[in-house]
């Protein structure tokens, strides 16, 4: 039987990643990870649950979690599990954390309060004289096309 260990994540990350180099060359980025899900109750309440995850990077994309990885920066990781085991005043211990293999960042519109203050003014700005849609004019018989031809619509 073929063996399967793959995870796929999304969240925000819960603070600034740590960067190490603990050998020339190679380097290692850590970052907590926390997922929200949201469910309903059987009363229709809805209930949130928060899961915290421990996140490894290395190499060059350990590099790039360090410079990206803020406080509340929502990533997208797909990579494994992985089981650290060791003992410790003769007591068993175990974590099991997250080897990330592709990270993808999601970034969001700009918070610097040049942008806030823009989205202020756009708020408190005056409305246009008609937020009416005008219906065009209908067309005459010379430009409509013939029956049976069809028209696309761009799809975005």
């Amino acid at each position: 039987m073929n063996q399967l260990n793959s995870i796929i994540l999304e969240g925000n990350v819960v603070k600034k990643a740590e960067f190490s180099e603990p050998k020339t060359g190679f380097q290692v980025c850590k970052f907590p990870l926390a997922v929200n899900r949201k469910t309903k109750t059987p009363d229709g309440e809805t209930k949130e649950e928060v899961s915290y995850f421990d996140v490894e990077t290395y190499g060059q994309m350990a590099e790039n979690c360090y410079k990206w990885c803020d406080r509340g920066q929502g990533v997208r990781v797909v990579g494994r599990l992985k089981q650290s085991r060791w003992e410790e005043n003769n007591v068993k211990k175990s974590k099991v954390y997250v080897i990330a293999e592709h990270v993808e960042y999601k970034f969001s519109k700009p918070k610097d309060d040049a942008a806030k203050n823009q989205k202020a003014e756009n708020v408190n700005a005056a409305p246009a004289a008609s937020t009416e849609a005008v219906p065009a004019p209908a067309p005459s018989a010379a430009t409509q096309a013939p029956a049976e031809a069809k028209t696309e619509e761009a799809v975005f």
